[in-house]
């Protein structure tokens, strides 16, 4: 199964670079490092022990941040980062610069892998959420390396996908040396796949463990007067929105604008996921009549402006902190969600639409503590949109709840590094 998965890979290479190619028309970045995808990759001579992180996007990495953190402050241990997007890897080099070494991750072919492993020469594997590669699996696990799965979930719609090829995710599972799962629902799906009981370890999900800086609490104030100037307007958040989803956000901003309550008293903050959607986005936004200001150009909103459009990247957790209400996105497409916790540390008040599932009991706790509210179309999010702007009593108790939420499901960052401790 594997040999066949392989040639199936192989003969999609010419497609792949081409579609590289293609993409590199206006982004030249696609094709740029691309020896890196093949595993031709330099690294120093190993002073420590060297672990090989692979974080596969922006999301996945930040969330990895607080263990990242941790896990340098290690004299005897030095970090590799891997990850599969541009964005993801802009978002490593700015983040940790020279702290970390860094590649993009080799496609999953076993000559690239293994020759990758050879040139970096790690002392373990470990894997943020669930980016399972079979081939990558199998070298690691044939060169005798251990591979450690964290804050690993699964839903049931992946389940089914992976349950489509039994045979090769059972294998795929059995190169595991430990899965550090965050909900007992996820462990025991992963075991239903092949994963050997004695490695699923319900450790809980280390994105809880978010912390504020100071340095971060003060310029989101800044941002937030820079905002709201005059202290009577308040500031909507739309966060990390995919293709179908601004559309309804605008026509939910068109329906309060009708209700009297225009853009001196409630300013949108429209943040598209990906950042080739901006534009798209913008040229949305001013087709609908609505004025605009682009975060990029460092222009603060006027009265009179109704949307500020989030065209830069690695500034939401400071947007979050800057805003009054927080929408997220990919709850109304097809998506599955985002991360929810990292509003609900900032003590907002969260609005979602009803497509949860990947982050099913994130949902579900927020949801019982009546902190998110599930609003699936224009109609009812300008409602809920309405009722929060108008009661500040409201706000400040979901909001309150929502933090309640992410103080109380702190811990999992310190059992995940012991599982990680075990292998290194």
């Amino acid at each position: 199964m594997r040999l066949l998965y392989t040639l199936i890979y192989v003969l999609l290479i010419p497609l792949v670079l081409l579609r590289q190619c293609w993409r590199a028309r206006r982004d030249r970045r696609h094709i740029e490092r691309l020896a890196e995808r093949f595993g031709w990759v330099s690294a120093p001579a190993k002073q420590k022990k060297r672990l090989w992180l692979h974080t596969v996007s922006v999301g996945e990495f930040l969330g990895a941040l607080p263990l990242i953190h941790q896990l340098l402050q290690r004299d005897d241990l030095e970090l590799c980062i891997t990850s599969t997007t541009i964005t993801g890897s802009e978002r490593v080099r700015n983040t940790l610069g020279d702290k970390v070494l860094h590649s993009y991750m080799p496609y999953d072919l076993p000559f690239a892998i293994s020759r990758f492993v050879d040139r970096l020469q790690p002392d373990a594997l470990v894997i943020m959420e669930t980016e399972l590669w079979p081939n990558t699996l199998a070298v690691v696990g044939r060169k005798r390396l251990p591979s450690v799965l964290i804050n690993a979930r699964l839903s049931e719609r992946s389940a089914r996908g992976y349950g489509r090829f039994a045979k090769l995710s059972a294998a795929m599972l059995s190169h595991l040396s430990a899965a550090a799962i965050q909900q007992q629902a996820d462990a025991d799906r992963f075991t239903q796949l092949g994963l050997v009981p004695a490695k699923a370890l319900v450790t809980g999900n280390i994105k809880f463990d978010i912390r504020l800086t100071d340095q971060l609490r003060e310029q989101s104030q800044q941002l937030a007067n820079q905002w709201n100037p005059s202290g009577r307007r308040q500031v909507w958040l739309v966060a990390s929105t995919h293709n179908s989803e601004d559309e309804i956000i605008l026509d939910s901003l068109s329906k309060l604008r009708e209700q009297g309550i225009g853009a001196d008293k409630l300013l949108l903050v429209l943040v598209p996921r990906h950042p080739e959607r901006f534009d798209r986005v913008g040229e949305l936004i001013h087709s609908r009549g609505f004025s605009c200001v682009r975060r990029s150009a460092q222009q603060a909103p006027c009265a009179q402006t109704d949307v500020v459009l989030g065209d830069t990247m690695g500034e939401l957790m400071l947007l979050y902190g800057a805003s009054d209400i927080v929408f997220m996105g990919g709850t109304l497409a097809d998506v599955g969600g985002h991360n929810f916790i990292e509003p609900a540390v900032w003590a907002k008040p969260l609005l979602g639409g009803p497509v949860l599932y990947n982050f099913a009991e994130v949902s579900r706790l927020l949801i019982e503590a009546q902190a998110l509210k599930i609003t699936p179309d224009a109609e009812a999010i300008a409602a809920e949109v309405k009722r929060l702007f108008a009661d500040d009593s409201a706000r400040v108790h979901a909001g309150q709840a929502a933090l309640q939420v992410a103080e109380q499901n702190r811990g999992a960052l310190a059992r995940t590094v012991a599982v990680i401790e075990r292998f290194i």
